[in-house]
């Protein structure tokens, strides 16, 4: 029996040693502190003691206490809420029982001579704290063995323990527990040991001291957030740093955590006007006239223009309905058709003038070319048409009736293109001038004479009209 409880305890000892891994996921180890009674009275064994569970909450009577520290315990977590724990205690016996006292119903306390007490015990436990969804109450059963000495006599003991722990914190609580020591040796009783103690659980590694320990962080070496399992989020926008595309400024989710302080929808960075709300067109920045310019490059920001005259409309200086960028004549009203300038037409004294001037232009007979002294006639009337660049004229060339009617049509009309070939040649637009031939058609004399045949050869100048 002696060897079977040493194997038994040795036994206990190894499987709890080589599984072990931690107290629970983050403190690997407890420590705990206190005091223990030792009970032999509710164990089921013959006078003076009781059966099973008898007067289990006699303090007065039954319970051994040693007035001190008494007990010290050490344990680390298995895994899957179960714990080993070595557990070492010292006591005093002096109290064994209840004896009745004969013709009565009375009894008395059966006393020994103080006897000493020491016991070293190991267990495996298993923890309920989860399954009950606690935080703090931690309700467990336990088994295991251990040697008990009385006045330096041992024996192997196989333990059964119920108890709970309350957790004031993470790391410190309170522990009652009760176990039933069942001994191998009839020299040694079978007897409860009560104790309660202080625990205080360490061994986790927190290297960043953000409260979240390195095996469950995921940047154990950088301070940071239980959301983020221990990544820090440094300018608390919700968004962890490896995922925030501005870590150091608060910003939007949809913009991975960079700012858009105006709110309209164009992230800071990217923002040409981050604090006006703008359009996403402009970069950020804001149209007041909705020209499409932007009001900081617009000149008219509250009048819409084109981009061209940098956000302001086209001036019309002179009212004429033609904007200044297509007048010609800006700071004079004119017409639409003449590009915004008037059209200033000469007096018809100044037609009278030109034709006049005309009626003196000779040819060589038979011919559409001109005879020496028309030159001067000729730079006359240039410098009347350059003094209206802006009037339309008519150049129609007329012949007496001597010759044949088509010879004669086909000499006026190369008598007015010579004509209005010189002007054009000295400086007069040819879009303003046309030239016409009219043969003997329109005589303004008789070509019975002389004198009308000479006034029927002629060049006439007509004024275009504008029309209004």
């Amino acid at each position: 029996m002696k060897n079977l409880s040493r194997l038994l305890f040795a036994v206990v000892l190894l499987m709890s040693f080589s599984t072990t891994f931690a107290q629970d996921k983050n403190n690997p180890w407890a420590v705990t502190i206190g005091a223990n009674a030792v009970d032999l009275y509710p164990v089921g064994e013959n006078a003076p003691q009781g059966d099973y569970f008898d007067e289990y909450f006699n303090v007065t009577d039954h319970w051994n206490i040693f007035p001190s520290l008494s007990t010290i315990s050490i344990s680390r977590y298995l895994s899957d809420g179960f714990t080993f724990t070595a557990t070492g205690s010292l006591n005093r016996i002096d109290k064994v029982g209840s004896v009745d006292v004969p013709g009565s119903d009375e009894s008395i306390i059966a006393t020994v001579d103080d006897l000493t007490y020491y016991g070293l015990d190991g267990r495996v436990s298993y923890s309920f704290m989860d399954l009950i969804n606690s935080k703090s109450i931690d309700p467990y059963l336990g088994v295991g063995g251990g040697y008990t000495w009385v006045d330096d006599i041992g024996a192997g003991t196989l333990n059964g323990s119920l108890g709970f722990r309350y957790w004031f914190s993470e790391k410190i609580g309170i522990d009652v527990n009760s176990t039933y020591k069942h001994a191998f040796e009839d020299y040694l009783p079978k007897h409860f040991q009560h104790s309660v103690g202080l625990v205080l659980k360490f061994g986790g590694t927190d290297t960043d001291g953000d409260g979240i320990y390195d095996q469950d962080d995921a940047c154990p070496e950088e301070a940071g957030l239980e959301i983020f399992n221990g990544c820090p989020d440094s300018d608390n926008d919700g968004i962890q740093d490896s995922k925030d595309d501005c870590p150091n400024t608060a910003g939007l989710a949809e913009f991975n955590g960079c700012p858009d302080s105006d709110g309209d929808g164009v992230m800071d960075k990217d923002d040409k006007c981050p604090d006006t709300a703008g359009l996403k067109a402009l970069m950020g920045c804001p149209d007041a006239d909705g020209d499409g310019v932007a009001d900081g490059d617009d000149n008219c920001p509250n009048e819409a223009g084109p981009a061209a005259n940098n956000g302001c409309p086209w001036p019309d200086t002179d009212g004429d309905g033609v904007l200044d960028k297509d007048d010609k004549c800006p700071n004079e009203a004119g017409d639409v058709a003449n590009n915004g300038c008037p059209i200033i037409e000469p007096s018809a004294e100044v037609v009278k003038s030109l034709n006049t001037y005309a009626r003196d232009i000779l040819f060589d007979t038979g011919k559409a070319s001109f005879k020496k002294e028309t030159d001067e006639v000729l730079q006359a009337m240039v410098v009347i048409f350059k003094e209206y660049p802006r009037a339309n004229f008519t150049i129609e060339g007329h012949t007496d009736s001597v010759g044949s009617k088509a010879t004669n049509q086909k000499l006026s009309e190369r008598r007015a293109n010579a004509v209005r070939d010189y002007l054009i040649a000295n400086g007069i637009d040819a879009n303003r001038l046309t030239a016409a031939g009219y043969g003997e058609d329109k005589p303004i004399a008789s070509n019975a004479t002389r004198a009308g045949r000479a006034e029927n050869r002629r060049v006439e100048v007509n004024l275009v009209k504008s029309e209004d």
